[in-house]
């Protein structure tokens, strides 16, 4: 085989390892990916483009100062290498310094205008630099190459929710969830969208799942238990209420919530009895009175009623 035709195939497999650490990153297999990336510069000791995948794989598998080092190589190699920018204005938002990271971002934009992660890691540094304005700018422009980048949808999420702009929250919030239906940071988002919408009925499905995914998370349960109370099933927020108690045993909010959701239930001793559970963690706590003093009369106006 003669020096030319050696060096196309040379160049095809480098290609194709390429190719492969591309689509290792989108299945977030970033262990794998950083493999495929030293395969490649083994093959080509002077690739820019192998260093950067290098970088990127150990920045994603949060190896910060050796990423940092692999892209400063990479960049030596190749001053106008796209994924290199993109790469060094992620490290140097990972690492706080968030003017730096915006400089490197808006070179990656200007090197690469379609790449979603170069306008991404521009909103990301706006966010930080409190322009959320200017970050939701970027984000769109992230997503308008890429409409599936569940970290740009993300991100807009969290500024829309900053906004208050809870329609649209929740219209993106469908979309990612399609994308990634297990994601905890965009169920959150979602339930925090629908919750200020008062869109009751469509938060169960949303608030169980998250539970099912952070069961120590308060937020989750409480979520599940308002949507539930909201929908009038007592009982099934019955679970909620007795897994917040489990998280923080001596809320008298929670202990309260237990109580009237007992007297929903015409459970009138367990009321009264919760009810004097969160007046011992606050006597002054007038909701668990009132409760309290319901519950007490009802509970002997039964009583009486048998009695008779």
């Amino acid at each position: 085989m003669d020096t030319e035709n050696a060096g196309v195939m040379l160049s095809e497999d480098i290609e194709k390892l390429f190719t492969l650490a591309a689509a290792q990153e989108k299945r977030e297999q970033y262990r794998e990916m950083l493999e495929t990336a030293q395969r490649a510069s083994e093959l080509d000791p002077g690739s820019a483009q192998a260093l950067a995948l290098k970088a990127r794989a150990l920045q994603k598998l949060e190896r910060i100062s050796e990423a940092t080092i692999a892209n400063d190589q990479a960049l030596l190699l190749d001053t106008n290498l796209p994924l290199a920018w993109i790469n060094r204005s992620g490290l140097q938002i990972i690492q706080e310094r968030f003017p730096d990271g915006l400089r490197s971002a808006i070179r990656a934009t200007e090197l690469a205008p379609k790449d979603a992660r170069a306008w991404a890691n521009k909103g990301m540094a706006l966010f930080h630099l409190n322009n959320l304005p200017g970050a939701l700018s970027a984000m769109n422009q992230s997503l308008s190459c890429d409409p599936d980048f569940l970290f740009a949808l993300q991100v807009k999420g969290d500024i829309l929710r900053r906004f208050g702009r809870m329609h649209e929250l929740v219209d993106i919030m469908r979309h990612a969830l399609e994308i990634a239906p297990m994601d905890s940071f965009c169920l959150a988002l979602m339930i925090q969208g629908l919750r200020a919408l008062e869109g009751y009925s469509e938060l169960p499905p949303f608030t169980k799942r998250l539970s099912e995914l952070t069961p120590d998370s308060p937020f989750a349960w409480d979520s599940h238990m308002r949507a539930l109370r909201a929908l009038g099933q007592f009982e099934e927020a019955s679970e909620a209420i007795d897994r917040l108690l489990e998280l923080d045993p001596d809320n008298e909010r929670i202990w309260t919530i237990k109580a009237d959701n007992l007297y929903r239930l015409r459970r009138y001793r367990e009321a009264a009895q919760a009810a004097e559970k969160a007046l011992h963690y606050d006597q002054q706590y007038a909701p668990a009175r009132r409760i309290h003093e319901k519950a007490v009369r009802l509970m002997y106006q039964r009583k009486e009623k048998r009695q008779k």
